[in-house]
Parts: C-alpha cells; sequence; structure tokens
C-alpha cells in the first residue's frame, strides 16, 4: 500500500448495519474519536435515533436507509456520503443476519435471502466503495467471522455465506493491493461469537430460542479492531481468543473438529420456547440495541 491511512479524526467512516450490534458499537467508537460517519440500516426510525444521540455528542453523523442487498440502494450510500462529506476514507461492510435450522430443513428462499445480506451486501458495498476509496486512499473492512473458516451446525447457511466473504474479500485484496498496487487496505475482521441482538435478530427454524455460545466477545472489541484497521493496514484480524483456537483446531486435524462441532448444537439452543421465528431476515427489527440478552 503506497498512501498512509489516516487518523480517524480525520476520517469519513461509512458503516452498513449500524443500528445494532457490532454497527452500533463500532459507529459510538468512531464518533469518539473525531471521525464524521455515514450509518447506513433497514430501520430508519431506529437509524435516524442513533444519529440524533451521535449529534447530541458533537459527532457529525448521517443516516441513510438502506437494503444493502439491493445494489441501487449502497450506491445511494456512497452518493450521500460524498454530498455530505465529500469523499469516503473508510467503508465497514459490517451488515449480517443469520438462520438457525438444519440445512435440509431451511428453504432455499430464506437461505438466498442470507447470502444477498451477507454476501451480495458485501460485494456491493466492496465494488461501490473501491472507486472512491483508490481516488485518495483508503480502507476497507468486511466482517467475516470465525465461521469464515470453521463449520457451525444449525448455522450452515450463514458459515457458507461468511466462507463466501473470505474468498471473495481476499480475492479483491490479490486484485487491488498486490496486482493494481492500489492505495487501497483490504482487511477482513474474524470474530468468535460476539454478545449482541443477532440470535434475537436470526431467522429460527428451532423450536426452541436459539443463542450464540459461550465464551463471547464484548462487541466493542470488535469494533476496536473495525477501527484499528481503518488507520494500521491489516489483512485478516480475528477477534476472541476462541476465534483462533477453533481455526487453529480445524486447520491442525478437521476431522476432529468436525466432532467436536457437534457439542456446539446444544450450545445454541435455549431452554424456552421459541420468541420470534421470523425474525429480521425481511425486514428491520433492531431496537438500537448493541448487546443481546439471555
Amino acid at each position: 500500500m503506497s498512501s498512509p491511512l489516516k487518523p480517524l479524526d480525520r476520517q469519513v467512516l461509512v458503516i452498513t448495519g449500524a443500528s445494532s450490534g457490532i454497527g452500533l458499537a463500532t459507529a459510538q467508537e468512531a464518533g469518539k474519536r473525531g471521525a464524521k460517519l455515514v450509518l447506513a440500516a433497514r430501520g430508519g426510525d431506529v437509524l435516524e435515533a442513533v444519529v440524533q444521540g451521535l449529534a447530541e455528542n458533537g459527532v457529525e453523523a448521517v443516516a441513510v436507509v438502506a437494503d444493502v442487498a439491493l445494489r441501487a440502494d449502497v450506491e445511494r450510500i456512497a452518493q450521500v456520503a460524498l454530498e455530505r462529506f465529500g469523499r469516503i476514507d473508510t467503508w465497514v461492510n459490517n451488515a449480517g443476519a443469520t438462520i438457525y435450522g438444519r440445512l435440509d430443513q431451511v428453504s432455499e428462499e430464506d437461505s438466498r435471502r442470507l447470502f444477498d445480506i451477507n454476501f451480495w451486501g458485501m460485494v456491493h458495498g466492496s465494488l461501490v466503495a473501491l472507486p472512491h476509496l483508490k481516488r485518495q486512499g483508503g480502507a476497507l473492512v468486511n466482517l467475516g467471522s470465525e465461521a469464515s473458516e470453521v463449520a457451525i451446525p444449525l448455522q450452515g447457511m450463514y458459515s457458507a455465506s461468511k466462507h463466501a466473504v473470505k474468498g471473495f474479500t481476499d480475492a479483491l485484496r490479490i486484485e487491488v493491493e498486490h496486482m493494481e498496487g492500489a492505495p487501497v487496505s483490504i482487511t477482513l475482521v474474524e470474530p468468535t461469537a460476539a454478545d449482541t441482538p443477532l440470535p434475537q435478530h436470526a431467522r429460527n427454524y428451532m423450536d426452541c430460542e436459539p443463542k450464540l455460545p459461550s465464551p463471547q466477545v464484548d462487541p466493542h472489541q470488535v469494533a476496536a479492531a473495525i477501527l484499528q484497521a481503518a488507520v494500521v493496514p491489516a489483512r485478516t484480524v480475528r477477534v476472541g481468543l476462541m476465534a483462533g483456537l477453533d481455526i487453529m483446531v480445524e486447520r491442525v486435524a478437521p476431522a476432529l473438529a468436525d466432532r467436536l462441532a457437534v457439542f456446539q448444537a446444544p450450545r445454541q439452543q435455549q431452554d424456552e420456547p421459541a420468541r420470534n421465528p421470523e425474525g429480521a431476515l425481511y425486514g428491520s427489527r433492531a431496537a438500537g440495541r448493541i448487546y443481546g440478552r439471555g
């Protein structure tokens, strides 16, 4: 990379999925450090409330209601960033969702919708952001997961989508950074399970309420890794001890990793009936919360 990244207090950051969880934590942390923010999510009311809260703390931020599955919506995010701030320094593809259920139970429609959000949303963001990042140098940060490297039973389609995120991000990095020599840093962030509302927002085929397995990292730890990638070029950043351990076992002893993964199934199930099986796959359910519940 020929162009150093700017300090955060001189950056314009675009963050998708900014109305809850890791995206909201990242927006708050970036705001505290003086960045100007372009925040995108599907839920307009919640997003406006987030921007209002940031403005009350002196943060310059603008909300863009957008579904990242739609290329035109993502192009509008960039357009608003340019109209409001004149440039984009870092683009964070964070928007994501999951489905709990066995692969032979999940409908093709739901699986395709998940890929539209997790994979195509990231593709749209990356390709829309690149021309702007190349212009004056910048960072593209894509949110993968421990599940980009390791398969998770009962979240098989999520694992597949996050594997796809890794494949696309790695290939794009080779083309942009190494073949083209463009002044863009492309980072894949791979957190272990984080304490966010992801399970409550999930499409759920199980009879019981879903959860993420423990131990979980604080979303602010993931936000810190994202913001570090915005100022210091990095290839892949893993967040949480379990991410590193699980990926190491997968690489050294994959057959053992398969057998151990069976134990992940009960650790994703709560001892209570499913509350909202439809989840937020087709519409926003964000309530402006960083942390999950139970």
